[in-house]
């Protein structure tokens, strides 16, 4: 199989150097000290049982990509119009485009770019994942989880053999047959995580353990359920609640590191995506309106 991947920071570097291990022909669109260390000592993934070098295929031409069975995307979503065109002529080749982000209006934004809404297959990965020096990626939580499906939930070959190659590659890997419900339940998690930690500056640990910190993240994922417009339910609400008691004290999220460490931001893509939802809908999301413009805010002056 062929995959091509762009955005080879953490998730992209984590399963292509998995596939490439495997045996699959993998093409990275990389630049800069990445690409070269990729080319000059190749591909390095740790994990907690050990680590492993792999020599991809890297270059930082865009037609690397056509011919390409499958290209994983994960960038940062602030990146996707500069790699849009890349992406477009791939699909039109043939590719599937497989975005990884973190939103749940991803394939919106592709297809907006020009990518065939078609040729998209929905997805998201559970774990800790990050390049910690160029050419090396680190596996940092105990676990990895990548799910598939087809935005359509008709069921098709190609997320099916994608799911088994990966999953024969050493990942945990499935398929959903809806992979929208899934993909909101995991914004519904993540967001007010990024939210309270955001807005406290501290970890998860400090936010639960107040009542109004909890209270922060109770509102924030009611509003959220309250934007899917029924693809999540009251009954979510808890279940997701549930899982935030699970998360070790010390996480920060993504997005509170890049708030600390001065980087862009995937606001638009998080909490102001739920803003503008309930601006369209006309559903109240205030802990959102009020999140959006303090991160807006703070951004802007730094």
């Amino acid at each position: 199989m062929h995959i091509g991947i762009v955005g080879a920071g953490g998730i992209g570097g984590f399963y292509g150097g998995l596939l490439s291990r495997a045996g699959h022909t993998v093409r990275i669109l990389a630049r800069g000290e990445h690409l070269a260390a990729i080319n000059d000592r190749g591909l390095e993934i740790k994990m907690n049982d050990g680590s492993f070098v792999v020599h991809p295929e890297a270059s930082d031409d865009p037609a690397t990509l056509v011919g390409c069975e499958h290209v994983l995307v994960s960038v940062k979503s602030y990146s996707l119009p500069e790699v849009g065109p890349a992406l477009v002529a791939a699909a039109n080749a043939g590719s599937s485009i497989v975005p990884l982000l973190n939103g749940i209006d991803v394939a919106e934004r592709l297809v907006k770019l020009g990518v065939p809404k078609a040729s998209i297959i929905g997805g998201f990965v559970r774990a800790s994942l990050e390049r910690i020096a160029p050419g090396v990626i680190e596996r940092k939580s105990s676990f990895d989880l990548i799910v598939l499906g087809e935005l359509d939930h008709v069921h098709r070959d190609r997320t099916t053999s994608l799911v088994a190659a990966i999953a024969a590659a050493g990942a945990t890997a499935r398929e959903s047959d809806n992979i929208l419900y899934e993909l909101w339940r995991k914004f519904a998690f993540i967001v007010p995580m990024g939210v309270g930690c955001g807005l406290a500056r501290r970890p998860m640990g400090p936010v639960m353990a107040t009542e109004r910190g909890r209270d922060l993240i109770k509102g924030a994922v009611h509003e959220i359920v309250a934007v899917s417009q029924g693809v999540l339910t009251a009954e979510d609400e808890p279940k997701t609640f549930a899982e935030f008691s699970a998360i070790a004290a010390p996480l920060k999220p993504s997005f509170l590191l890049d708030l600390e460490r001065g980087r862009n931001t995937e606001l638009d893509l998080l909490a102001g995506t739920v803003s503008r939802l309930g601006k369209e809908l006309g559903v109240p999301t205030p802990i959102h309106d009020v999140a959006t413009a303090a991160f807006e805010i703070a951004t802007t002056s730094s």
